[in-house]
């Protein structure tokens, strides 16, 4: 459901604005998300106790962002009790970013630290077969072997050295 209430913002906010605008207003936003990550905050934000307007008065006092379009956005969340949306409409928001820009982000999962030159040679091939800008950051895990994710484009490429055993194994019974 939250997802569907940030795509008809996010919607709204790329017929208003510009490219421009919509870099500023994601930056101002995702600049709030680690205030989403304190328990003071959200109880302000879902206090019954403390009006529209002072909530909104609260978030817009903590960006820098003086816009008029952007402060109307603000009031309008604010209005629609949905300030706590705003995680959301960045992760949206940062989504239809990259599709403009056609630059993705993605993840190298594996369960040893990959060098930096052979992280930029998979972003290299990456993004020359998939026609757009692949960063890759590398996140070490107990994975047993390599999986390439890119949420933004639903892509997942993995290689599992416990699979690559158990289709060895049954190419071996097969050819016996």
């Amino acid at each position: 459901m939250s997802d569907i209430i940030a795509k008809k913002y996010v919607k709204a906010l790329s017929a208003t604005m510009d490219d421009a605008g919509l870099t500023a207003t994601f930056n101002s936003l995702e600049a709030l998300i680690p205030a989403f990550q304190e328990k003071k905050f959200n109880n302000i934000l879902h206090s019954n106790e403390v009006s529209n307007a002072q909530k909104e008065s609260f978030v817009l006092s903590l960006l820098d962002n003086t816009d008029a379009k952007f402060t109307n956005f603000v009031k309008l969340l604010s209005a629609n009790g949905r300030l706590s949306e705003i995680p959301s409409i960045v992760k949206e928001l940062s989504n239809q970013i990259a599709l403009k820009n056609n630059q993705y982000e993605g993840l190298l999962i594996s369960n040893f630290e990959v060098e930096a030159s052979q992280l930029e040679e998979i972003e290299k091939n990456l993004s020359s077969k998939l026609d757009a800008s692949i960063k890759l950051s590398n996140q070490v895990t107990d994975y047993p072997g390599i999986k390439v994710e890119v949420e933004s484009l639903g892509i997942e490429v993995s290689f599992s050295a416990d699979r690559l055993k158990s289709q060895m194994a049954e190419h071996i019974l097969k050819s016996l």
